[in-house]
């Protein structure tokens, strides 16, 4: 008899599986976010948000845990029960990099992290202050290599993705300039601003008010077309510079394990969300695009990014502060 009640409860807990999948969300659900509010990440979790409760039925709470690179919101969700209740709004530092630079095994996106979809891309622009007397990317470059080490390039942080594309420039073309890591956007650009350094490679997100208020100039962008918010800026794919593409990539995420229903639920809903045209203007109006992939799109562009950025880390033996 034992064995036979044995049986009747695993039964019973397979077909409850699928069901309370189907039934998904009952309850709110939480947006973990590794950087602090405001940022282009935060953004685009709390556009996503407020949409997928409207959608749902169920609140969409964002909590920001911003620290280590990304790293402590990673960790927490890499522990979360895989039941749709704790998902991931994460970008290219937090997923793929943070790890690698602070030298900690606490997870690895390719055993923890299902991907539902991206969300959003963002680009990069190469902006200088008005102090430095160029007007394009050759003369760029040129000053570069005519005085190296001379030029100071204000980046948010090490690991992210505007300090990879310095350091890939800089190997791939032979420059050479100095490298101030900032802990985030805002205080980078704000020495931008004030001259205290030369340049930057910024999240359009940040840099596209100051652009157009004339503070920056903007000699090209990482996107693979160009901006409508930026028409008269070359893309580096169109000077020649096809490598030269780093974007950041906003992405949701489930834990490891989470069931099927519950994915093709929130990626189903997460691909209407994405085609709003009001979302859509959001995005443009914040730099970047919605962008919807399926989960294996996803995993295979992810996979990707990581083969082109982590030797860059290796080589230039990035590390944390």
């Amino acid at each position: 008899m034992r064995l036979i009640g044995i049986a009747i409860a695993a039964v019973a807990a397979m077909l409850a599986g699928p069901a309370s999948a189907q039934q998904w969300p009952a309850r709110s659900v939480k947006l973990l976010v590794p950087y602090p509010a405001g940022g282009n990440v935060d953004s685009a979790a709390r556009i996503i948000a407020d949409k997928l409760q409207e959608k749902l039925g169920q609140p969409f709470i964002i909590e920001n845990k911003a620290g280590a690179g990304g790293m402590i919101a990673g960790e927490a969700f890499a522990k979360s029960a895989p039941d749709g209740y704790t998902l991931f709004v994460g970008a290219n530092g937090p997923v793929l990099f943070a790890t690698e630079i602070n030298k900690r095994d606490a997870y690895n996106w390719k055993k923890d992290f299902l991907p539902i979809s991206t969300i959003s891309m963002t680009p990069l622009v190469l902006e200088v202050h008005p102090s430095v007397q160029v007007t394009s990317f050759k003369e760029f470059i040129e000053l570069a290599k005519r005085e190296p080490g001379k030029l100071t390039m204000a980046s948010p942080g090490p690991g992210t993705t505007n300090h990879l594309l310095s350091e890939l420039m800089q190997s791939s073309l032979d420059l050479q300039w100095v490298t101030a890591h900032y802990r985030g956007n805002a205080p980078a650009i704000n020495d931008l601003l004030g001259g205290q350094v030369q340049f930057a490679f910024d999240q359009l997100t940040v840099s596209l008010q100051h652009i157009k208020a004339g503070l920056f100039r903007a000699l090209a962008v990482t996107s693979p077309h160009r901006l409508k918010s930026l028409p008269d800026v070359p893309t580096f794919a169109e000077l020649g510079y096809k490598d030269f593409d780093g974007q950041t990539f906003t992405g949701l995420f489930a834990p490891a394990g989470t069931p099927a229903p519950i994915v093709d639920k929130l990626h189903e809903t997460l691909v209407a969300i994405l085609k709003d045209p009001g979302v859509i203007d959001k995005f443009d109006k914040l730099g970047g695009e919605a962008v919807a992939m399926t989960p294996d799109e996803f995993k295979a562009y992810l996979e990707r990014e990581d083969a082109k950025w982590i030797p860059i880390v290796r080589k230039a033996n990035i590390k944390a502060d």
